[in-house]
């Protein structure tokens, strides 16, 4: 910093210090709306690796953060988002299985995360490993969460803002049951050569649950991740995404970042687990994001 109690950016490091210094206090400025209505949405790609659960965990812990109710859903049998959000998920823990495949209500499963006051969860176990099998011979079988979760948001006490719903990397039950209960879906897209691959099968099949399950659905945001920017191959996949989407594609990107990867390990979001972050603040960019488009529909 300069005597005058500017940057100096002369340096590529020193560029890099101002430019966070600036969007930290551009984010500091902003209130974030809060939606009138719950905002369900299902987050999803089928392919693997994408980083749907790291999206899904951090950008609820951001709206969290900026005082919004939110809840996540873990529908992957891998019960990654649970862990990153340090709840309790072992076998015998009650869970999103018993509301989807038992009698439990939702109510029942919820937690409350360590990471924000106003963040919840509702936890994933190994059980649901075999709930796609399960689900085949029940009654309304792709219902079977939204009417769990529509009972909950009609009968929670505080009005929830945000719901987030984990997906497993497939098409199966879970997934259509993802889709059936939310109202938009956000698809994470990696910033690599295979990005676009197998989106249009998504595509199609959402638009197939929205003709015979679910109206209302739509999807209304892609979030770019593992973003390079020294590589002209990322530059080019999300020039070639905002080519094909531009009213979806969020301007954040969000950054390769050893600090993203080691939360969960932690069991934390990037959000609370280290808050100066170039990732931490590129989700709570996105999630100003999503909040401002909400405001505006």
């Amino acid at each position: 910093m300069t005597s005058s109690g500017s940057y100096d950016e002369s340096t590529p490091l020193a560029r890099e210090i101002a430019d966070i210094t600036r969007r930290r206090m551009a984010l500091q400025q902003r209130d974030l709306p809060l939606p009138a209505a719950p905002r369900v949405l299902t987050v999803s790609n089928q392919k693997g690796g994408v980083g749907k659960t790291t999206t899904t965990v951090n950008l609820a812990a951001a709206l969290a953060r900026s005082g919004a109710r939110v809840l996540v859903i873990d529908l992957d049998p891998q019960g990654n988002a649970s862990t990153a959000l340090g709840v309790e998920h072992r076998a015998d823990t009650p869970s999103v299985y018993d509301v989807i495949v038992g009698e439990a209500e939702m109510d029942d499963v919820v937690q409350k995360s360590p990471e924000f006051e106003h963040l919840y969860c509702v936890p994933a176990t190994i059980h649901l490993a075999g709930a796609e099998i399960e689900l085949v011979s029940l009654v309304a079988r792709e219902q079977r969460l939204r009417t769990a979760l529509d009972t909950y948001l009609q009968e929670v006490d505080e009005p929830v803002h945000y719901v987030f719903i984990d997906c497993p990397p497939s098409l199966g039950l879970l997934t259509i049951n993802a889709f059936v209960a939310a109202r938009e879906v956000l698809i994470p897209i990696q910033c690599e050569y295979y990005a676009l691959e197998g989106l249009s099968q998504l595509l199609n099949s959402i638009k197939l649950i929205e003709k015979h399950l679910n109206p209302d659905l739509r999807v209304s945001t892609i979030l770019m991740t593992m973003y390079d920017g020294r590589t002209n191959l990322a530059q080019q996949v999300v020039a070639d995404v905002r080519e094909h989407f531009p009213d979806l594609v969020l301007s954040t990107l969000i950054p390769r970042s050893v600090r993203i990867s080691e939360a969960p390990s932690f069991g934390q979001s990037v959000i609370s687990y280290d808050q100066s972050s170039a990732g931490s603040l590129s989700y709570l960019e996105a999630a100003a994001e999503i909040a401002q488009r909400g405001a505006q529909q």
